[in-house]
């Protein structure tokens, strides 16, 4: 590691290192040896010396010890998704590595369903803020040196939506989000799509996706050719890809769902149940293709073990990839990702499951950012590092961040609103696009009002206190503001229907106050947010944001004249208000067009 990599390292680190600490490489894992006087930290591989910089500023040098620690794993990393709007920056990437090269991390998956450059596709990733060639050859360039293979994850199956925004792709298109099998040009498109990530990536390791294809031979596939068994449709399918990435030197490995889905009744996991997958699937995988076990819910180890077992049924090479929930909205969930990722981590360990990494997916528009799990990411790398107590994780997180861990888990206050909270549900994203006239939310707001004001006045001074921090104080004054938008915001309009209903004027009045509460709030959130995001990614994808928090911000105004109008007597009544709200059923889902209305959008 040269001298300009390691002084960003430790600049990374907040830490000026000692004139006593040598470095040198050696042996296998990391050791660290201090007499006293000085401190030894021996290396084997570049990240071996980035945590092992970590260790040795947290252990320091002033009394006689022995230390050393070894990566259970043979591949230990995360994908990063950057196809959900929010795609990082090269310094923003960059960043991210060296935050993952001191835990101790060594692989990297670029989840990139059409945002990359590919030749002759000008419509690929067009307008999507894709990552140009060059990019991804500094990238990848930037991460060898820090020790970290790149491998390049897209889709050649599902997942693939966005290029079928665009009329040039219609004749790959089978339905929904799908490609049309046994199609030629599908095929084509492949081949270059394969041909391009080879001239970007040093790595010969590639993730084809393939997951969640449920339509598959269903659409213009099915016009064609009538029914097919949708496995033989897949497996055709996989051939053909596996050729083209052999044309590459590419060694394939896949998402496994869909070979389980199609057996049992389109569930993945197995839950009690026996593996039931027909012999001559088994029979028809190509040699070359590694399977990939995604899982990021359950909390019980044997479940993970019963999983592991079935995937080696297969006889291929299996992965794992667990989850660090920040696809939840604008915050987090690192409290059900720190459970199900000790137990699946475990569990690989004890099944001898040699790749295993973490998922960082941005669903419905990448709101959160990906240093916001950095608490699951340091737990996660101490348990494969053998560490399973939280105590150890935490002196460790805050040697790395400069913030204690409880104090950083408060990036999830937002989602934790209520007494119980459901794994994944975003009560900040409902709260804050719940519309102000038509409420779907507030019977449940209602039910949860005692408790959601408590929470989020404790929230709020939470948030503060690391959002000072230089480092990382950003990500906090982001969620702080929604924080203040939230508790004006959060039970609005229960507040409003209820004066409304008893003719209470100054209730309507003090209402109306509040809308321009609201937007000031607003426009204020709005502004951190944006800080963040240019912080971290390209401004491709806040598009979305503009546009979904620009209507949040006039249907506020239009409530505003909607009440100005009715205390003036120009109105005679509100309709919105006159509808009365029925119990709450509507799903807690995260997708935001789901949310602002119950009218299609």
């Amino acid at each position: 590691m040269n001298n300009i990599l390691l002084n960003q390292l430790l600049e990374e680190l907040d830490w000026q290192m000692p004139a006593n600490i040598t470095i040198k490489e050696g042996g296998d894992g990391i050791h660290l040896m201090s007499d006293g006087k000085g401190l030894t930290l021996t290396y084997k591989t570049p990240v071996d010396l980035a945590r092992g910089l970590v260790l040795a500023k947290q252990y320091g040098s002033n009394r006689s010890y022995t230390y050393e620690e070894k990566c259970a794993f043979d591949t230990f990393g995360i994908m990063i998704d950057c196809s959900r709007n929010a795609i990082l920056t090269v310094d923003g990437l960059k960043r991210v590595l060296r935050l993952l090269a001191l835990m101790g991390y060594n692989m990297v998956q670029l989840y990139t369903e059409d945002t990359y450059e590919v030749d002759g596709e000008p419509y690929f990733g067009y307008l999507r803020g894709r990552y140009s060639r060059a990019e991804l050859r500094e990238i990848d360039a930037y991460a060898a040196e820090l020790g970290i293979e790149m491998i390049p994850c897209i889709q050649t199956l599902a997942h693939l939506a966005a290029i079928f925004h665009w009329n040039a792709y219609a004749p790959v298109h089978d339905c929904n989000d799908i490609m049309l099998c046994e199609e030629e040009k599908t095929y084509d498109l492949i081949d270059r799509m394969f041909a391009s990530l080879a001239d970007s990536f040093r790595s010969r390791r590639i993730h084809i996706g393939m997951d969640e294809a449920h339509m598959v031979g269903l659409g213009k596939y099915l016009d064609r050719n009538g029914f097919y068994d949708r496995f033989d449709i897949i497996a055709k399918h996989l051939s053909r890809v596996c050729e083209l990435a052999a044309k590459y030197g590419f060694h394939p490995m896949m998402w496994s769902d869909m070979f389980f889905r199609l057996s049992n009744h389109g569930d993945y996991y197995l839950d009690g149940r026996k593996c039931e997958i027909p012999e001559r699937v088994f029979a028809n995988l190509p040699e070359d293709i590694a399977l990939v076990y995604w899982d990021y819910y359950h909390d019980n180890r044997k479940d993970y073990d019963e999983m592991n077992n079935a995937h080696k049924l297969f006889g291929r090479d299996v992965w794992f990839a667990g989850g660090a929930w920040c696809w939840c909205g604008f915050a987090p969930d690192n409290t059900n990702s720190l459970g199900a990722t000790a137990e699946a981590t475990k569990s690989c360990i004890r099944n001898d499951i040699r790749n295993f990494f973490t998922t960082a997916w941005g669903d419905n528009g990448g709101e959160c950012s990906l240093l916001s799990v950095l608490p699951t990411l340091a737990y996660t790398a101490s348990i494969a590092y053998g560490h399973y107590g939280m105590k150890g994780a935490k002196r460790f997180f805050r040697t790395l961040t400069g913030v204690r861990f409880d104090d950083y888990m408060a990036i999830e206050s937002l989602n934790k609103l209520y007494l119980h909270n459901e794994r994944g549900s975003a009560p900040a994203k409902y709260f804050l696009y719940n519309d102000v006239l038509l409420g779907q939310y507030d019977d449940m707001i209602e039910k949860n009002r005692a408790v959601v004001t408590e929470k989020l006045a404790a929230a709020i001074p939470l948030l503060n206190r690391v959002a000072k921090n230089k480092r990382f104080g950003y990500l906090f004054r982001t969620q702080k503001a929604l924080g203040l938008l939230l508790q004006i915001k959060f039970d609005f309009g229960i507040r409003l229907r209820a004066a409304y209903q008893k003719n209470d004027r100054v209730g309507l009045e003090t209402c109306l106050d509040e809308c321009d509460k609201m937007l000031r709030l607003l426009d204020r959130f709005i502004v951190t947010f944006r800080e963040q995001w240019v912080c971290e990614r390209k401004p491709h994808g806040f598009d979305v944001q503009d546009i979904r928090l620009g209507a949040l911000a006039q249907r506020i105004k239009s409530c505003r004249e909607i009440l100005r109008q009715y205390l003036a007597g120009k109105l005679n009544k509100i309709a919105e208000l006159e509808e009365e709200i029925l119990p709450e059923v509507c799903p807690y889902t995260g997708v935001w067009n789901k949310i602002a209305s119950v009218n299609p959008i």
